[in-house]
């Protein structure tokens, strides 16, 4: 079982160590920015480390709207990043999985991610895989409610797209952790990461707001049991920097038997 940390991007593998992780997810821009990413300082290094690497997209990337200077750019941002994570060595690289507006059809978000995938096939493809993660809030969101994720697997399950699956993200979205793996699979066929986070909220909230694994709301034995269900490489996202994610990991290590 591979446990590890969203972590700074400046130095992920002094990170990784701080942490005793065997994996790192880190962004390689600033994450409310436009920006194309640039090239990593540390990318040899990284390339031949023996901690798993995962890169995060920028939060604004959103390719569901109808809105043309929303989609577009956040399309060519994400292409982008995929070429820039898959250039370190990355494992895979995680995005939201976006909105439409209010008054907007849903559908038409779904077939505007089909449109994403299928613009990049006629590129000549992906560089690495796309793992698309639920989100906590929104009534108009295309993977808070697994529903919705149906709709969009319809859409894009023929693409090599992964899933990520965020505890806190659920939770909060008001879907319920027992059993969720087994929901998951039944729709994408597959789990390739899991973000394992607390919550400060209670069941939806639709807040996404992320505590350390003892300390929220959700019982952090059932977050054990998912991971366990789901047997993907683990990452927390919790607060209190190398000192907070270093005992949640210890504390799942613990758990799992890891």
């Amino acid at each position: 079982m591979r446990i590890g940390a969203h972590v700074d991007r400046a130095d992920p593998l002094a990170e990784a160590a701080a942490r005793k992780a065997d994996l790192v997810q880190f962004f390689l821009s600033d994450p409310q920015g436009w920006k194309a990413p640039e090239p990593h300082p540390a990318a040899d290094a990284l390339r031949s480390a023996e901690v798993d690497l995962y890169i995060h997209a920028p939060y604004l990337v959103n390719v569901a709207p109808p809105n043309n200077r929303i989609r577009i750019p956040s399309r060519k941002i994400l292409l982008e990043h995929a070429e820039a994570a898959a250039s370190i060595g990355a494992k895979g690289l995680i995005v939201h999985g976006g909105h439409v507006n209010k008054g907007d059809d849903l559908q038409v978000g779904l077939t505007n991610w089909r449109k994403t995938f299928a613009y990049a096939a006629e590129s000549g493809g992906l560089p690495l895989t796309v793992l698309i993660e639920n989100t906590a809030g929104g009534d108009n969101a295309c993977v808070r409610r697994f529903d919705a994720l149906a709709r969009l697997w319809d859409a894009i399950g023929e693409y090599d797209v992964g899933f990520c699956l965020d505890t806190c993200h659920a939770y909060s979205g008001g879907e319920d952790l027992v059993g969720i793996v087994d929901r998951v699979k039944a729709i994408t066929g597959r789990i390739d990461l899991i973000h394992a986070n607390g919550s400060r909220d209670e069941f939806d909230s639709g807040r996404d707001r992320h505590e350390n694994l003892t300390a929220g709301t959700i019982d952090p034995q059932l977050i054990v049991a998912v991971i366990r269900a789901a047997g993907a490489p683990v990452v927390v996202e919790t607060p209190g920097g190398a000192d907070g994610q270093g005992a949640d990991i210890a504390y799942l290590r613990e758990h799992l038997g890891a």
